[in-house]
C-alpha cells in the first residue's frame, strides 16, 4: 500500500509578478476557505 500526501498552494501576486502572500494547505481543504484568510492579512 502506498501513501500519497497532497498539498495545495495559494499565491497572491501583484501586477509585476511579485509574491505578496502565500498559503499552503493539505489537499482536503476546501478552496473557498484559505483565500479570504490570506486576503484579510493584506
Amino acid at each position: 500500500m502506498k501513501w500519497l500526501y497532497g498539498l495545495k498552494s495559494y499565491l497572491i501576486i501583484n501586477d509585476k509578478g511579485g509574491i505578496i502572500s502565500v498559503k499552503v494547505t493539505t489537499d482536503n481543504v476546501n478552496d473557498r476557505k484559505p483565500l479570504p484568510e490570506i486576503a484579510d492579512e493584506l
